[in-house]
């Protein structure tokens, strides 16, 4: 997973590509939320936020 995460920052420095850096982001967030939606007691709370 780290050298995903490395090899991603690589491409982005290379290309100038940092406009994706927030989108990833954001992917990331909504993934953990989900995740933690199924197997959670939380997934009540989280269910109010969408």
């Amino acid at each position: 997973m780290l050298d995903l995460l490395r090899d991603l920052w690589g491409f982005m420095k290379a290309e100038k590509k940092f406009w994706l850096a927030p989108a990833i982001v954001a992917l990331l967030i909504v993934g953990v939320l989900v995740i933690v939606a199924q197997f959670s007691t939380v997934a009540p709370f989280i269910y109010t936020l969408f």
